[in-house]
C-alpha cells in the first residue's frame, strides 16, 4: 500500500504544481520518473509522450495512467490517474464557489498573467528537451523541419490546422518509412 500512495502523492504534487494543461506537466514526468527515480529511460518516455499525445483524452491523464500501470499494474494506473487529477478538480470546484469574486481580484490577474509566461518556459523546455532526445537522422530532422515550418506558416496565415493532422501525418510517414525499410532488409536477405 506504501508504494501506491508514494505514486498518489507523486502524481498530486505534479498535478497540483502545473498549471496550464499536460504539455506544462511533460517536463515534471520527465524531471520526475526520467531522472530522478530512473524509472523510464529517456526513449521510452519519448514513446510514452507521443502514445499519450495520440491516443484520445488528456496527455497528463494518459501518461498517470501508462506510467502508474508500468510501475504498479492496474490499481497503480487507478491511483496514478486519480493522483494527477484530484488536484484540478479541488481547486476548480472551489474557484467555481466564489468565481465572480475571483476573476475580479487585481491579484488574481496578475497572478495569472505570471503563470502564462510559465507555462510558456515549461512547455517550450519540454519541448527542447524532447527535441535532444529524438534520433539525429535523415527522417526525424525532416520531419522536425517540415512540422516547425508548417505550423510557423500556417500560424501566421491563419489558418486553422488541428495538430492531430500532424501527429496523423507523422505517424503514417514514419510506418512507410519503417515498412519500405523492412522490405529493401528482406529483398537483401533473399538475393
Amino acid at each position: 500500500m506504501k508504494k501506491y500512495l508514494r505514486l498518489f502523492w507523486t502524481m498530486f504534487k505534479i498535478g497540483l504544481f502545473t498549471f496550464g494543461g499536460g504539455y506544462a506537466m511533460i517536463a515534471l514526468f520527465e524531471n520526475e520518473f526520467v531522472e530522478n527515480r530512473r524509472f523510464l529511460d529517456k526513449d521510452e518516455f519519448l514513446d510514452v509522450v507521443a502514445i499519450a499525445e495520440s491516443t484520445p483524452g488528456p496527455i497528463a491523464i494518459n501518461m498517470a495512467t501508462y506510467i502508474g500501470y508500468k510501475q504498479l499494474g492496474f490499481f497503480g494506473s487507478a491511483f496514478a490517474t486519480l493522483g494527477v487529477v484530484l488536484p484540478s478538480f479541488i481547486i476548480i470546484y472551489v474557484i467555481s464557489l466564489f468565481l465572480d469574486a475571483f476573476l475580479s481580484l487585481t491579484l488574481v490577474e496578475y497572478a495569472f498573467r505570471g503563470i502564462q509566461v510559465c507555462v510558456i518556459y515549461l512547455i517550450f523546455s519540454a519541448g527542447l528537451k524532447m527535441l535532444r532526445q529524438i534520433p539525429k537522422n535523415v527522417l526525424s530532422m525532416t520531419i522536425v523541419s517540415a512540422v516547425s515550418v508548417c505550423m510557423i506558416l500556417l500560424s501566421l496565415f491563419a489558418v486553422k490546422f488541428s495538430t492531430v493532422f500532424y501527429i496523423l501525418i507523422c505517424g503514417v510517414i514514419g510506418l512507410a518509412v519503417h515498412l519500405v525499410r523492412r522490405l529493401s532488409t528482406r529483398k537483401e536477405e533473399t538475393k
